[in-house]
């Protein structure tokens, strides 16, 4: 066919024009609601500290407890791998990882806790807790000690704790402007959401507080706990996590499934809540298919079974918690959280485990999509967006290093990033 043939057609232009000028506003508005993933790191746990309890050593103390109880109970590759199943190729590298983890990061993300850990105390009390953690978060973020991501849980927006709530986060918002500025890191995190309209309060909230700071509109967000059956599924019958994701305007960064608060609404016993029972599968399926496209990061919860006492009593809760962390990985729910020290050398080892077990499938079958050469698989765009999301996730944590994904791929990092839809780096 010559170049100025052309094929035949029978619409007029004019059809596609109306077509597009009718579809506008669907189009603005998934791209408004589903504007894909927001491109940086998600940490793979969060940690909860009782705003009390917590100091300047507070994240340095973690990693010193978890290594002490690694050196304790699986002092070396061999050990660690027997007690959780983990392969022999596998042993030595996850190993030498997790233990380098837990000197130079042990934290990767820290919740200062002014609700359940916290409880009810005197304001006086409280308002001192609040500047004092403002005070601390601050010095840490100057001094390079932090973790990537800090902040905290206050009180959820019911009547009996609102006022106390808010005031909380006014101090500590206050206090971090007073010392610098707000740390990069920052997350806040509001618990116990039940309708979509205290997820709005929370944002006028935070709208008023930039004003009044004069930050930039949008500066501040939070996560949603997800730990009443209301926010599940509303009195209409509606799934309501995805008003709420809604009604945040923009704001939510991330569904936190609480655990043991909605085993406990749905009338789970206390012997079986869990992260795996049946009512905590189906929120979560729900919290999944809401978040699908919005940018919201999903976490699981934590378990209660702390890997403490004798070797034995320790082992058991960390094959417990190891096989939680695997599950809830090959579930898409790539952050939990770690309520003691020593769940950490499990949530390393299994997060470690999961990434450098399929890094060299994963590399292949994305090497063979970008050079278009086939192999046993036919992958498509959605499969080469999982496949380098996956990739991405390792790298992020720590599981591999960049000069792995490169040598297997011959991707550079910003290659991943475009291949999983992420958006570009601005220098």
């Amino acid at each position: 066919m010559g170049q100025q043939e052309t094929v035949a057609t029978s619409l007029a232009d004019t059809v596609r024009t109306e077509i597009g000028a009718a579809l506008a506003a669907t189009d603005a508005d998934l791209a408004r609601r589903y504007p894909g993933d927001p491109g940086t790191r998600q940490p793979v746990h969060t940690v909860y500290v009782p705003g009390d309890v917590f100091t300047a050593g507070t994240l340095r103390s973690w990693g010193d407890q978890a290594l002490a109880a690694l050196d304790a109970h699986a002092p070396d590759a061999a050990a660690l791998a027997a007690v959780l199943g983990i392969p022999d190729e596998l042993a030595g590298p996850v190993h030498d990882r997790v233990r380098a983890k837990l000197v130079r990061e042990p934290v990767e993300d820290l919740r200062i806790d002014f609700e359940d850990g916290y409880g009810h105390r005197p304001d006086a009390e409280e308002d001192e807790a609040a500047a004092r953690a403002a005070a601390l978060v601050a010095a840490a973020d100057k001094e390079g000690t932090a973790a990537p991501y800090m902040g905290i849980r206050m009180k959820c927006m019911e009547a009996a704790v609102r006022d106390r709530g808010i005031r909380t986060l006014d101090i500590f918002l206050t206090g971090l402007l007073a010392a610098g500025g707000l740390p990069d890191g920052l997350v806040l995190t509001l618990p116990k959401v039940t309708y979509a309209e205290q997820v709005t309060a929370m944002v006028r909230l935070l709208e008023e507080f930039e004003k009044a700071a004069g930050l930039a509109s949008g500066r501040l967000g939070f996560e949603i706990q997800i730990e009443t059956t209301q926010s599940i599924l509303g009195a209409d019958g509606r799934a309501t996590v995805a008003r709420m994701i809604e009604a945040a305007e923009g704001r939510a960064t991330a569904l936190h499934y609480g655990t043991f608060d909605y085993s406990a609404a749905c009338g789970v016993s206390a012997a079986h809540q869990s992260l795996d029972h049946p009512v905590a599968d189906h929120a979560k399926a729900v919290m999944q298919a809401a978040a699908a496209g919005t940018g919201v990061r999903l976490s699981d919860g934590s378990t209660n079974v702390l890997p403490v006492g004798p070797t034995a009593r320790v082992h058991d809760a960390w094959r417990l918690h190891h096989g939680l962390v695997r599950r809830s990985l090959a579930r898409a729910y790539y952050q939990g959280w770690d309520m003691h020290p020593g769940h950490l050398p499990t949530r390393y080892a299994a997060v470690y485990a999961f990434y450098r077990e399929g890094l060299e499938e994963a590399s292949a079958r994305l090497a063979a999509y970008v050079a278009k050469t086939g192999g046993d698989v036919m992958d498509e765009p959605a499969t080469a967006r999982a496949l380098s999301g996956y990739l991405l996730r390792g790298l992020d944590c720590g599981a591999v290093d960049a000069s792995e994904v490169a040598g297997l791929t011959g991707l550079t990092r910003a290659g991943l990033d475009a291949l999983a839809g992420r958006p570009a780096k601005t220098a």
